[in-house]
């Protein structure tokens, strides 16, 4: 019989790996699709353990099979490799050692704990009906790994029936779990403009067209489509994260490259938003005798939780931690996930993972420089994986 207490105490006594290979990681962060020291380790593990691997799946990626001692259906269970380019101000230890990239948002401890976990499902293989796939996906942060590594066949042979994932949370205490049902996180698609002008002296403006004075009246105007186009009660986002031009402080500028973010979570605002943007810019650079190029680019689509799928890891979550330490999030983030893609595909759930701790200092968010998380949660991540795992394959 596999009990939760089982489960809990074989993932506390992983808690010593964890935290050495996501230490180790953490110290030696790899971009998306560059993750190959990342993808070697993950792969020697899942060998060691005896899995049937695959390297190389769409790019870095590295996926491995548990088959139980009996047939049954197929689980999946992913985590991501990829760090980000941004220099770590920590002073642990363990900080990057490499400059100008960190990884700032725990995905070392995602792949730390997928790979326990491959230790613990493997130690349990004599009671498992059906499989488990542990995928081990690059480029979460871009340009995109999940999409790659499915076309590349990683949901088939065997086939996966339902896929589980993860994401610590610094906004969540460390030993809670964050359940959603539905749409657990936003659309992301991206933009690039250029405002054309025509350049001229800064004494003499009325000689030029300012594309920054019409660049500025845009990133304004844009800002009515959500504040004056959309429901209030319907969350969206855009927003212009660069901005660059101009040659110096007196001369005018001639031209203004942007790029920007826009974040929704319906499928009908999703797809007016190229219209809207476009209809805007198109205005403003008319009124204001300027021309421009509008490049939109649908990016990943909004991550929805299967109610089954989530219902099974709920169930898992309690049974591990108790009732009062699994808690429902009130909305989805504006944030995005390619884990969106698995969901598309077979029925999953992507849960979230407490992991802030104020009295140790962990207070910082995902993509800060002084990101971190405490180690705490991941037995907790490890455990809760595992026993959704084994039910799902336990009620064929």
């Amino acid at each position: 019989m596999i009990s939760a207490a089982l489960i809990a105490d074989k993932a506390q006594s992983l808690k010593g790996f964890c935290i050495e290979t996501r230490r180790d990681f953490h110290r030696n962060p790899e971009v998306g699709m560059q993750e190959e020291r990342t993808a070697r380790l993950a792969a020697q593990h899942l060998e060691k353990l005896g899995l049937d691997i695959r390297t190389g799946v769409g790019g870095t990626g590295v996926s491995g099979v548990l088959q139980g001692a009996r047939p049954g259906r197929t689980i999946a269970i992913r985590a991501d490799m990829d760090a980000l380019p941004i220099q770590d101000q920590k002073t642990c230890d363990y900080a990057s050692r490499r400059a100008g990239v960190m990884h700032a948002c725990g995905h070392d401890g995602h792949t730390a704990m997928l790979m326990a976990t491959a230790s613990l499902l493997t130690d349990l293989r004599d009671s498992l009906c059906g499989n488990v796939q542990f995928i081990f996906q690059p480029a979460e942060e871009g340009p995109g790994g999940a999409r790659a590594m499915i076309d590349d066949g990683v949901l088939l042979d065997p086939k996966v029936d339902a896929c589980l994932g993860l994401h610590l949370q610094t906004d969540l205490l460390v030993g809670r779990i964050g359940i959603r049902y539905g749409t657990i996180s936003a659309a992301s698609d991206s933009i690039e403009i250029s405002i054309r002008g025509q350049a001229g002296p800064g004494a003499g403006p009325h000689e030029a067209v300012d594309a920054i004075a019409v660049a500025a009246q845009a990133i304004v105007a844009l800002q009515t489509i959500v504040s004056r186009e959309i429901s209030p009660v319907e969350p969206a986002v855009v927003s212009v994260g660069t901005v660059r031009g101009g040659y110096r402080g007196n001369v005018i500028a001639d031209e203004v490259f942007m790029t920007g973010t826009v974040r929704t979570l319906q499928a009908d605002t999703r797809s007016m938003m190229p219209q809207r943007i476009e209809r805007i810019i198109r205005g403003v650079t008319g009124a204001m005798r300027a021309s421009y190029d509008l490049k939109y680019s649908f990016g990943y689509p909004s991550a929805l939780n299967d109610t089954a799928i989530t219902a099974l890891a709920e169930s898992a979550a309690k049974e591990i931690l108790g009732q009062d330490q699994v808690e429902h999030l009130p909305a989805p983030t504006m944030g995005a996930e390619d884990f969106a893609y698995f969901a598309e595909a077979v029925p999953a759930s992507f849960l979230r993972l407490g992991a802030r701790n104020e009295a140790k200092g962990i207070i910082y968010p995902g993509h800060n420089p002084k990101f971190d998380f405490d180690e705490d949660a991941m037995p907790t991540g490890v455990s809760v994986l595992s026993l959704a795992a084994i039910k799902y394959l336990l009620e064929r």
